[in-house]
């Protein structure tokens, strides 16, 4: 006899022969099955010692976070550690513990969800094909933020929105040369922000020119591969004027590559960076960003699992352009006559003569 926690919802279905809906119905004796389907699953939990605790009604005994250590520490994570920080005050004001799971590739990640003993799995970052099914098949309910996969219901910001209005601000500033740098495009929420890119750079009747689009080399370090990147867009024959990041990290990280190089910002190039993480209004220039209400996606996703709304679907929570010193178009340069002082209350006459001197005396010292 298995040990009652070793068995998942999906092996309890596939020793029953039914789906895990089914199964879900049966456990939780809802309306819609025939009494012999509903026995015979009742049955095999019995026999395989199924937790029936684990698809009660109520809300979760125990929530877990699930992250991909691929992207690096939590800790240092400026994005992904405030979705947590949601995501506890949702099951804070529940009364369900939250507990943290970092998972790789490779990993049995059903022995390790047991060991935490959820029934509920928060998921936050990337998680690729094969994590992803491997998460799925501890047939917990699922909630995914900042990630996509079909089947499962997601959490995000309006990314392509986002990437659209970073753009455009750009390119009705003046910029000519509006550059991006992205990280994988495998990721659903970069994906998002580069067609949004781009198809600012359609509307706005400009050709699409892909040497100015870098992405982010994955074999090196996070902060290197932002640098590096934007030395290679500098390099160009014809350097852009503008650059969109696909968030704020990134964006400060190219800034740094440019102030080394003798490049101001905003006068030389401008920025644009996503998410509006803390070090975006303390930078120097302070950062213009698309802000995202980080916390609110850990704590919608929290929500969803706790009410148990968990149908396959996707929550899309809106953006803002927020416009600080980096993007900001430059003033006209003066030009080479300098201005003319205020004249003083005084007759028309004698106003004229005074402006008249005022400027013959610039134009000698010149």
């Amino acid at each position: 006899m298995a040990s009652k926690r070793a068995v998942t919802i999906r092996e309890l279905a596939q020793a029953a022969g039914v789906s895990i809906g089914t199964v879900s119905r049966a456990l939780k004796g809802q309306p819609g099955l025939s009494e012999p389907t509903r026995a015979q699953v009742l049955s095999v939990a019995k026999t395989m010692g199924y937790d029936t605790g684990k698809l009660r009604t109520g809300k979760p005994r125990r929530m877990l976070f699930l992250y991909c250590r691929h992207v690096g520490s939590l800790a240092t994570n400026d994005f992904y550690s405030v979705v947590l920080h949601g995501a506890e005050t949702a099951c804070r004001e529940a009364g369900v513990p939250l507990s943290l799971l970092s998972l790789a590739a490779g990993e049995d990640v059903a022995a390790q969800v047991r060991r935490h003993d959820a029934d509920a799995l928060l998921g936050a970052s990337y998680f690729d094909p094969e994590l992803m099914e491997a998460i799925r098949h501890c047939g917990l309910p699922l909630v995914l933020v900042d990630h996509f996969y079909p089947g499962v219901r997601s959490i995000n910001d309006d990314n392509l929105t986002g990437g659209w209005l970073a753009t455009k601000h750009l390119l009705e500033g003046g910029a000519q040369r509006v550059a991006a740098i992205f990280g994988p495009p495998s990721h659903y929420s970069v994906s998002l922000r580069a067609k949004g890119f781009r198809r600012a750079i359609f509307e706005a009747g400009r050709l699409f020119d892909p040497e100015y689009e870098q992405t982010l080399d994955p074999s090196i370090d996070y902060r290197e591969a932002g640098r590096l990147a934007m030395r290679r867009l500098l390099a160009l024959p014809e350097r852009p004027d503008a650059v969109f990041a696909y968030n704020d990290s990134t964006a400060l990280h190219a800034i740094e590559m440019c102030r080394e190089l003798g490049l101001r910002v905003p006068e030389d190039i401008r920025f644009v960076g996503y998410d509006d993480i803390a070090a975006a209004s303390h930078s120097k220039p302070t950062l213009s960003t698309v802000r995202v209400d980080i916390e609110a996606l850990g704590y919608v996703a929290a929500h969803a699992l706790i009410e148990g709304e968990v149908a396959p679907d996707e929550a899309s929570l809106p953006v803002e352009l927020v416009i600080r010193e980096s993007s900001r178009a430059m003033a006209p340069a003066p030009k080479a006559r300098v201005e003319r002082k205020a004249v003083p209350k005084a007759s028309a006459k004698a106003g004229a003569k005074t402006a008249s001197k005022a400027v013959a005396g610039r134009k000698k010292a010149r």
